[in-house]
């Protein structure tokens, strides 16, 4: 998840307590469902087809979802498997195959611990969802949006309140609808305000946790890193869990146990001259969950301490596998199954970082630092009225205007001058 989100990694879960199946979102409330009678009785995987327009209206649906099933054949709940696959962001969805996806989630593994069976349904997700099971109540579907509920309700409340309230106020001669107005749109910019401050304040209470390992990257000389890269990537080793964070602030989770967990460490070196490339954390299955090139985590002076303090950390069998690159592959990874991720988890160039991180650009829209000045403008007038209603007005103009573009200004001009420029490393 993207930093502002970063809650719902900490919080929502999926595990058994018992005889249990429960589902804990990001607010910390529970689902609770019973295995056996009256409950719970199998599972059934409906692979994806129509990728193409799952991928546009359902993205959360591109590698499946499973469906556990009560007695009578209804539908008590629906996981997605993309929102519980860590590697999501780095993977394209013709990159893995569904079926792969219910071990990396652990969901094969629940499933088995249940004690329940687990089939393949020949009817395929598509567009629409899964094919209706014919019963009147809605299922609940365990995904977790990047935004709350209330911030997409929140701009089209204030985008139809300010034109009403304004429409109203010139029409009848109303001073307080132009209050009204100002305040709807005012909603716009407060409620951005709201989501990046609970963000930074989620990130900072998880920072607090004691009982950890944290490396942070050790680029080698000339290698391009940045204040931003060494400023926020990390790898965090918790007792149950390992947490990457790449240069953009973007977190996952790995476990630790089970099937799907990190069982292994594979430093990856050149076949043919014998220089270490990357270091691959695989699961029980041996698959590749994550990759970090060498160059940029472990090639500077005090880069031999990181390694050691992950192999420490991790307690996991450590091997050496050489790597055969092409001749003209630039950066190495280039032809990796988990070049996304490797190109994540390394530094960024400061205009395409910029363009990730900027909220207008990546969460609200690039139009709305545009269109809300333009909209808050003509009730700045109010500033110099003497009647309470337009001073009211024009004074939630003016925050309007500061909080949509202060916040934007003041993080490009840091990250222009500051979070993006390369560091000279030794």
């Amino acid at each position: 998840m993207p930093p502002h989100a970063v809650h719902v990694v900490h919080r929502a879960r999926l595990y058994a307590d018992g005889r249990d199946l429960v589902v804990r979102d990001a607010r910390g409330r529970e689902h609770r469902y019973a295995v056996g009678a009256d409950g719970i009785r199998r599972a059934v995987f409906y692979p994806p087809t129509d990728l193409w327009g799952i991928v546009q209206k359902r993205p959360e649906d591109r590698w499946g979802v499973l469906v556990f099933k009560g007695d009578d054949g209804r539908d008590l709940l629906h996981v997605p498997l993309a929102g519980w696959l860590p590697e999501a962001r780095c993977l394209g969805a013709l990159d893995l195959r569904p079926r792969k996806c219910l071990d990396r989630t652990g969901l094969r593994q629940l499933v088995e611990r249940l004690r329940i069976p687990l089939e393949e349904s020949p009817e395929r997700v598509t567009a629409s969802g899964v094919p209706d099971d014919g019963g009147e109540s809605r299922p609940y579907r365990a995904v977790h949006a990047e935004l709350p509920a209330w911030h997409g309700c929140a701009k089209p409340l204030g985008v139809f309140g300010w034109f009403i309230a304004l429409v109203i106020g010139v029409a009848a001669r109303l001073p307080w609808a132009l209050t009204v107005a100002a305040a709807a749109l005012f909603l716009l910019p407060a409620g951005d305000a709201v989501v990046r401050v609970r963000g930074w304040w989620c990130k900072r209470q998880q920072a607090r946790l004691a009982d950890k390992t944290e490396i942070r990257p050790s680029p080698a000389a000339g290698s391009g890193a940045t204040r931003r890269f060494l400023r926020t990537a990390s790898l965090r080793v918790l007792p149950h869990d390992v947490v990457l964070t790449n240069a953009l602030g973007e977190e996952r989770r790995l476990g630790r146990t089970g099937a799907h967990g990190v069982a292994r460490l594979v430093r990856l070196v050149d076949a043919g001259t014998g220089e270490p490339l990357g270091v691959e954390l695989r699961d029980g299955q041996g698959e590749v969950r994550a990759v970090l090139p060498w160059r940029s985590w472990f090639a500077g002076s005090p880069g031999s301490d990181g390694w050691t303090t992950l192999v420490d950390a991790l307690k996991v069998p450590v091997s050496d596998e050489k790597y055969r690159r092409r001749r003209d592959a630039r950066p190495w990874w280039q032809d990796h199954t988990l070049a996304g991720d490797a190109r994540r988890m390394s530094p960024t160039e400061g205009r395409a970082a910029r363009r990730q991180v900027a909220w207008y650009r990546s969460v609200a829209g690039a139009h709305e630092p545009v269109v809300l000045p333009f909209f808050s403008a003509w009730l700045l007038f109010g500033l110099m009225s003497d009647e309470v209603p337009a001073f009211l007005a024009g004074l939630l103009s003016a925050l309007t205007l500061v909080l949509s573009l202060g916040p934007a200004t003041v993080s490009a001009l840091v990250s222009h001058f500051s979070y993006d420029r390369t560091v000279e490393v030794e």
